[in-house]
């Protein structure tokens, strides 16, 4: 199933933002923030991991199965050895879809095919476990498959800007992006502040990490650097699935 245009896209997007699958209010108690890879390219481990290390934190690596092993467009995306080493370190594996396609291209019965193989992959790796986090590939999402994914994880993300704070819909949570696309500082110290004044949730997010990053990847600097203001701030810092109960106060 196609999208028919571009139009059609972000139409259907808008209608699956105003549609909430899993409403939740957060607890306001502390505020708590996430750092989250997309895609998982081998140097978001390599290079991305002993900066996250220095800063004692844990991150979620939402996982696509298909891209194991394999260079794509120029890029080296993660091996089994990565896998088991982030997972040895206390990092989440989060399920990204195994093809790595945009959800609202697939039919029912493709999605469960592809939620179902990836599952199956990820297993071996969260000692016969399944992922409890979720993101959207490329963001896309429909009303149809916003509540396909509801039921299966326990939080699912998209790419809308944007911090978590009071009523949020957990089948589709806001983010902050590290991406050079869109790098800027003054607006991500602006957020650190009010997440931590409002006691929110802060989901950071980028793909590769590099001295020469893609447009949607950032430099070890700029990871270092949002560390860094967000350990000044006093704020937590926990994987997704960690986080989730945090925010809501359990």
């Amino acid at each position: 199933m196609a999208l028919a245009n571009p139009l059609k896209t972000k139409l259907t997007s808008l209608w699956a933002r105003t549609l909430v699958m899993r409403p939740a209010r957060l607890a306001g108690h502390k505020p708590v923030a996430s750092i989250t890879f997309d895609d998982f390219p081998k140097n978001a481990w390599t290079l991305g991991g002993p900066v996250l290390a220095r800063h004692g934190v844990r991150a979620t690596y939402y996982t696509a199965g298909g891209f194991c092993g394999r260079a794509v467009q120029g890029t080296e995306f993660y091996d089994e050895s990565d896998l088991t080493a982030l997972a040895a370190a206390g990092h989440e594996i989060g399920c990204h879809g195994f093809g790595h396609q945009p959800t609202p291209t697939l039919t029912d019965d493709e999605l469960a095919a592809d939620a179902t193989r990836n599952r199956e992959f990820l297993r071996p790796f969260l000692n016969g476990g399944v992922p409890e986090s979720y993101a959207f590939p490329f963001g896309r999402v429909s009303p149809r498959t916003k509540r396909f994914y509801t039921s299966r994880f326990k939080s699912a993300r998209g790419v809308h800007p944007g911090i978590n704070i009071g009523r949020v819909d957990l089948s589709q949570l806001n983010v902050v992006s590290l991406e050079t696309r869109c790098w800027n500082q003054k607006a991500i110290e602006a957020d650190i502040q009010r997440v931590l004044h409002s006691h929110g949730w802060l989901i950071l997010y980028t793909h590769d990490v590099s001295d020469t990053p893609s447009r949607y990847g950032s430099t070890p600097q700029m990871l270092d650097w949002a560390l860094g203001r967000l350990t000044a701030a006093r704020i937590e810092i926990l994987p997704m699935r960690e986080a989730l109960p945090v925010a809501l106060g359990l």
